[in-house]
């Protein structure tokens, strides 16, 4: 087996370790969230989340409030837009700057994520995640070793059959 050198070289690597992590964790919540038959992935959901909590929002206070670059947002939001999750439409101030909302179909993706998909979500991650302890290191390396063992979708509980 070929060495894993990020774990290896520990703190010298940390950032690349926890993006490995994150992007491990969005691809297995990616496949309970297509489980369910839905068309968006985990790296979205956030936006919906954030609209859904704060209201309507410039694309600045959007990212700002996601924390991610514009560059990113704007990305994401013209994703979601097109899919008809998200509508966009200038400020009435200021025609430069974009207002963004939920449509009724990411009124409607939100629904679903609030009943049935971030309970299971956060359920399966607090399994991933009990009983750590200890050096930051090595709860990083626990729970890499954890989703091999078991995926984030085996711990999720089983959806409540809602349809």
């Amino acid at each position: 087996m070929t060495e894993d050198v990020v774990r290896a070289l520990g703190l010298l690597c940390l950032g690349t370790h926890l993006k490995r992590l994150g992007e491990r964790l969005q691809s297995e919540t990616d496949t309970v969230i297509a489980a369910r038959g839905l068309a968006i992935s985990a790296s979205q959901y956030p936006y919906l989340a954030c609209l859904d909590r704060l209201g309507p929002l410039t694309l600045g206070e959007l990212a700002e409030a996601v924390g991610v670059s514009q560059p990113g947002a704007t990305r994401t939001v013209n994703a979601l837009v097109g899919q008809g999750v998200l509508a966009a439409e200038p400020a009435p101030d200021d025609q430069r700057r974009k207002i963004v909302a939920l449509s009724a179909e990411g009124r409607r993706l939100v629904a679903i994520g609030r009943a049935e998909i971030w309970p299971r979500i956060a359920a399966a991650v607090g399994d991933l995640c009990a009983d750590l302890d200890g050096p930051i290191l090595d709860q990083l390396n626990a729970i890499e070793d954890r989703l091999r063992q078991k995926p984030l979708a085996e711990r999720a509980p089983p959806p409540s059959g809602k349809d």
